[in-house]
């Protein structure tokens, strides 16, 4: 739209307003401010950033480390338990080898006690844990009483008693005794051959009659 000044004289142009020192300097100042506090944010912003991926970057090792331990844990444990059933298996062979080896030696020490005795054999031999029942013929009294003092100098026991001796008729015309005795087994093992008996010898009853 068009404007006719119809007054014929010049419009009084507005006057400007002057803006105070002061009020600038404030917005200067806030200005200033606000960029100031823009950039310490910023900073903060950025460091802690870096400082959350830092985190989570450990975070993720310390996970992986403990997977890899957990893994370890495992095959220790497994090693262990196979180490375990292992020892089981190497502990009774051994038991086996040993028992094995100290049933031979005992067999062959009463073999070699009842060689040195004359006019004696053994009918029955059964080892019952660390007792040894004996059961046998003799010709004689002597015989068994001979056998009991080779026992008792071979060190392998460390009790032995007579249970019975009597005369019988296992062979018709001859002169025979069956006996019994136990002995129990030394659990330190033969102490080498003696010259002499170190106990007691416990008699055998007197010889009973043919019934």
């Amino acid at each position: 739209m068009i404007r006719i000044n119809l007054l014929g004289q010049a419009r009084p142009k507005a006057a400007k307003q002057a803006v105070p020192l002061e009020a600038t300097l404030q917005i200067i100042l806030f200005v200033a401010a606000v960029a100031v506090a823009g950039v310490i944010l910023v900073t903060i912003y950025f460091s802690q950033s870096r400082q959350l991926d830092q985190a989570n970057k450990e975070i993720a090792r310390l996970q992986a480390e403990k997977a890899s331990l957990q893994q370890i844990k495992q095959d220790v444990d497994r090693f262990e338990s196979e180490k375990s059933t292992l020892q089981q298996r190497i502990d009774v062979i051994e038991t086996l080898q040993k028992n094995r080896s100290g049933a031979q030696d005992l067999l062959q020490m009463v073999a070699n006690t009842v060689v040195r005795v004359d006019s004696l054999w053994l009918t029955e031999l059964n080892r019952t844990s660390d007792s040894l029942q004996i059961k046998g013929e003799a010709g004689s009294i002597n015989a068994v009483a001979n056998f009991i003092t080779e026992l008792k100098r071979s060190g392998y026991f460390d009790k032995i008693e007579i249970k019975d001796a009597k005369e019988d008729d296992l062979e018709p015309g001859v002169e025979t005794y069956g006996f019994e005795m136990s002995a129990s087994v030394s659990s330190t093992g033969p102490t080498g051959a003696k010259t002499q008996a170190t106990a007691t010898t416990q008699p055998p009853p007197p010889a009973k009659g043919r019934s």
